[in-house]
């Protein structure tokens, strides 16, 4: 049994974490968490990491994840491992992050200092425009976004930390990957997106996509957007390849100067079918 005053602090952390109230029900729970053992201490410091995640304070995240983990057994895929990571991972404690790596069981990651890995496509849900984005994993909970983001105030080449519960899956083509929601903004970039207006013939733009995606850069036709409500965006989404001609609005993720370079090189090639103008930032 715990004191009435132990008990009344674990009540009321949950009732914050009811409300969400993030900073309040992370205080009270690490208070009543000091106070209880065994198996109730292991919930209430697990819940209480959490609930400042939630709260996107970092270094509470990481200091109370470091006490949760503690009550755990590494190797058997205690998410109290996968908070701390993330925690580390966005203060940037690499070793700590390995080490939770390998304590919720994940194969090592060798080496010192930034985990760069090549882990495979996903989608990720941009914080605040709820903007779902294709994106490449750098490891267990960072990506770098790998398609320009239709609202203007992120951008192409961003890394994001993400969650890592799955919130949805997107397939296209035969690849079907989970949907995470971001959680910190991890590295700017400093590709700003540019529109261009452009005329194209029946499959002109396949070979523009193309030769941005050989130089590493954005594109993106914005009417290829299709906007979902919350529960839809949520669920399992077919995407399909479509065929745009005519006068077509594109997103770039590129340097101007490359962008006009591209563009020039594509018209080109077909001057009477293919042209384009007012390349400006988005």
């Amino acid at each position: 049994m715990f004191s009435n005053e132990t008990a009344r602090a674990v009540a009321e952390g949950y009732e914050a974490f009811e409300a969400e109230d993030w900073p309040q029900a992370g205080d009270r729970l690490a208070a009543a968490a000091a106070r209880l053992a065994g198996k109730r201490a292991k919930a209430v410091w697990f819940d209480a990491a959490l609930a400042y995640k939630f709260a996107r304070d970092w270094p509470r995240a990481y200091e109370t994840g470091k006490i949760a983990v503690t009550h755990v057994r590494r190797g058997e895929s205690e998410p109290a491992f996968w908070n701390l990571g993330t925690a580390a991972t966005v203060l940037r404690d690499w070793d700590t992050a390995r080490d939770c790596w390998a304590g919720y069981g994940l194969p090592e990651f060798p080496g010192t200092g930034q985990i760069d890995a090549e882990l495979g496509p996903a989608c990720v849900r941009l914080s605040g425009v709820e903007e779902v984005v294709w994106a490449m994993r750098l490891c267990p909970t960072r990506a770098r976004v790998i398609n320009v983001p239709f609202d203007p105030t992120r951008r192409f080449g961003e890394v994001v930390v993400h969650d890592g519960a799955p919130s949805g899956e997107r397939t296209y083509g035969e690849v079907t990957v989970p949907v995470f929601d971001e959680v910190a903004l991890f590295e700017p970039s400093d590709i700003a997106t540019l529109s261009v207006l452009v005329t194209a013939g029946p499959g002109d733009l396949e070979p523009l996509a193309e030769s941005f995606a050989r130089r590493q850069l954005g594109f993106e036709i914005l009417a290829s957007r299709v906007d979902l409500c919350a529960c839809c965006s949520r669920s399992s989404v077919q995407q399909e390849r479509g065929e745009y001609g005519g006068e077509q609005r594109l997103f770039l993720g590129a340097p101007a100067d490359e962008a006009r370079a591209l563009l020039d090189a594509w018209t080109g090639h077909a001057p009477a079918a293919r042209s384009w103008t007012n390349l400006h930032p988005a």
